[in-house]
C-alpha cells in the first residue's frame, strides 16, 4: 500500500479513535482507521468500561474551574449511551446491548483514611446533590454478593441507578464492523508520523513506510499520540506532555458462577480509581483499581501489581474470590496529560485534530468526543460544549493552589499505606508526612515558582517525567 488517500485519516483504535472514525464515516466522509490490530499498549482493551460520571468525583475534582468542567463534559458524555448503544447494533448488525451492569454502588470502607476516602466519598455525595441526580443511600451489609474481610468491611454505601457499564471488547467489535459495513477502510500497521506542506497536514507516515493521504488527520492514539507530532515541534513543546498511567485487570472466572448485577466500586483514592468490580456475564468478573504513572507505556503487569490488584480485591470486595480462577490478565496505558485533563480539538495545524489525555475517562467520553471532533472537522465550532476548556495547546490548567495540591500529594501517599496496611506506632505518621511535605515541597519549587503538576506527577516525580514537565513549563514561562 502507498499513497492510499482518504478524506480523514484517524490515527488510534481505541475507543476514541475508533468512535471518531465511526462518526465521520456514517456522516458521508471516507475515513482510514490506522492501527495495528492487536491494540498494543492501548486502555480500552483493558478498561473496565465504567460509565461513571459521579462514581468518579473527588474532593480534588471540585476544588478547580477545569475540574468542574471536566465533571460537566462526563455528564453530558453519559447521555449519550442509550442512543449510541442503539446506533452500533444497528450499524454492525449485532443487536446484543453494550451494557452489561445495572447502576453503580459507591462504597466508603475501612481501608484508607478520612481525608482522602471520606472526603472523597462526601465529594460524590456533594455532585449527586448539586445535579439533582437521583441516587439512595444503601446498607451495605444488604448489597447482594458483597463479602469483604471484616477488617475491610464497607461502612457506607450510595447507589446511583444511571451509572452503568458496558464489554469494552463488545464495544471495539461493534465499532469496526459498523465501520467497516458504511464503508471505512481499516488500515492495520503503526503510525510514525505525519506528513506536512507548509503550514498544513497532508497525512501519515506508516511504520512500514508507507503513506496515507488524507485532507484532516485525526490523532487519538492515547498515550502515544505526542510522540507522532514531531513534525511540529514548537506546537508540541506548547501541549501539556503525556505519561501513561499504567493500569492492570482481571477477568476471574467465578466458581459458583454467580456475579453482582452492580458496578460496585470504592472512591477514587491513592491515585487510582479505586477498587471496583464489574459483571461481564458468562460467570466472568472483571476487577481493577491500579493505576503507576511511567514515562514510557507497559506491555506486562508486573507480579507487585498484579498481586496488589488481588489482594484488594479479596479483602475490599469478596473474600470468595480466592477460589475464581484468573481467565486474563490484562494491562492498559491511560494518557495522562501534565496538568490532568484532556486534550481536545485543533492545534494550529491546518487539518490537524488531537484527542488524547482523557486518563480514566476516555472510554466514557468517547461518543461525546467523536461527536465534537466530527462536527469539528465539519466546521461547526460548538463554543458552547465544555469540550472546549480542553484545547490542546494551552499554558497549565490550574488543579488549585500549591498548597493544597501537596497537600493533598501527601494525604494521597499516606492513604496508599494505609490500604497496604502497614504497621506503624501513632508517632510515625505524623513524621512521614512531615517528611513527604518537605520532598514534595522541593521538587515542585524546583520545577516551576508558580506552575504545580497534580499529586500523581509529585509522587511519581522521576527524572524523564521532571524533564518533560520543565520543557513544558519553559515553553509557557
Amino acid at each position: 500500500m502507498s499513497d492510499v488517500s482518504a478524506d480523514v485519516v484517524v490515527v488510534g483504535n481505541g475507543a476514541i479513535g475508533s468512535s471518531i472514525a465511526f462518526e465521520l464515516q456514517r456522516r458521508g466522509h471516507q475515513v482510514a482507521l490506522v492501527g495495528e490490530s492487536a491494540r498494543p499498549y492501548a486502555a480500552s482493551v483493558a478498561a473496565g468500561a465504567m460509565l461513571g460520571c459521579f462514581g468518579e468525583v473527588t474532593t480534588s475534582l471540585l476544588a478547580s474551574e477545569s475540574g468542574r468542567a471536566k465533571l460537566a463534559t462526563d455528564h453530558r458524555a453519559r447521555a449519550e449511551w442509550p442512543e449510541w448503544d442503539y446506533d452500533l447494533g444497528v450499524a454492525s448488525g449485532d443487536e446484543r446491548s453494550l451494557y452489561v451492569a445495572n447502576g453503580t454502588f459507591v462504597l466508603l470502607n475501612s481501608m484508607g483514611t478520612a481525608a482522602v476516602d471520606s472526603g472523597n466519598f462526601r465529594a460524590v455525595e456533594e455532585a449527586l446533590r448539586e445535579y439533582e441526580e437521583p441516587y439512595e443511600s444503601v446498607d451495605p451489609e444488604q448489597i447482594d454478593w458483597l463479602a469483604p474481610e471484616e477488617l475491610a468491611r464497607s461502612l457506607r454505601g450510595l447507589y446511583i441507578p444511571s451509572e452503568h457499564a458496558v464489554d469494552a471488547h463488545r464495544l471495539l467489535d461493534k465499532l469496526n464492523a459498523g465501520f467497516l459495513r458504511y464503508g471505512g477502510r481499516i488500515v492495520d500497521a503503526a503510525a510514525a508520523g505525519l506528513e506536512l506542506r507548509g503550514e498544513r497536514v497532508v497525512g501519515v507516515r506508516l511504520a512500514n513506510g508507507d503513506r496515507l493521504t488524507g485532507d484532516q488527520v485525526v490523532v487519538a492514539a492515547g498515550v502515544q499520540s505526542l510522540a507522532l507530532l514531531d513534525a511540529v515541534n514548537e506546537v508540541r513543546r506548547r501541549i501539556p506532555p503525556l505519561v501513561s498511567g499504567y493500569g492492570v485487570s482481571a477477568l476471574l472466572e467465578v466458581g459458583d458462577g454467580m456475579l453482582p448485577t452492580s458496578v460496585l466500586r470504592t472512591p477514587n483514592r491513592a491515585f487510582a480509581c479505586g477498587i471496583h468490580c464489574v459483571p461481564r456475564g458468562d460467570g466472568v468478573l472483571y476487577v481493577g483499581g491500579t493505576n503507576v504513572l511511567t514515562k514510557a507505556p507497559r506491555q506486562y503487569a508486573t507480579v507487585r501489581d498484579l498481586q496488589f490488584l488481588l489482594e484488594c480485591a479479596v479483602d475490599q470486595l469478596s473474600s470468595e474470590l480466592p477460589q475464581s480462577g484468573v481467565r486474563g490478565v490484562q494491562v492498559g496505558n491511560r494518557p495522562v496529560p501534565a496538568d490532568g485533563f484532556p486534550l481536545i480539538g485543533g492545534v494550529g495545524i491546518e487539518g490537524l485534530w488531537l484527542a488524547t489525555g482523557t486518563y480514566r475517562d476516555g472510554l466514557h467520553q468517547s461518543p461525546l468526543i467523536a461527536k465534537f471532533i466530527a462536527a469539528k472537522v465539519e466546521g461547526d465550532p460548538w463554543e458552547s460544549d465544555s469540550l472546549t476548556a480542553f484545547a490542546p495547546v494551552r499554558s497549565p490548567l490550574p488543579f488549585g493552589a500549591r498548597e493544597q495540591i501537596i497537600q493533598s500529594t501527601v494525604q494521597q501517599t499516606m492513604a496508599s499505606g494505609y490500604e497496604q496496611r502497614w504497621r506503624v506506632t501513632p508517632e510515625w505518621p505524623v513524621r512521614i508526612e512531615a517528611q513527604l511535605r518537605r520532598e514534595y515541597t522541593e521538587a515542585v519549587e524546583q520545577l516551576h515558582p508558580a506552575f504545580t503538576p497534580p499529586p500523581e506527577f509529585i509522587a511519581k516525580m522521576d527524572e524523564g517525567i521532571r524533564e518533560n514537565l520543565k520543557a513544558y513549563y519553559d515553553a509557557w514561562s
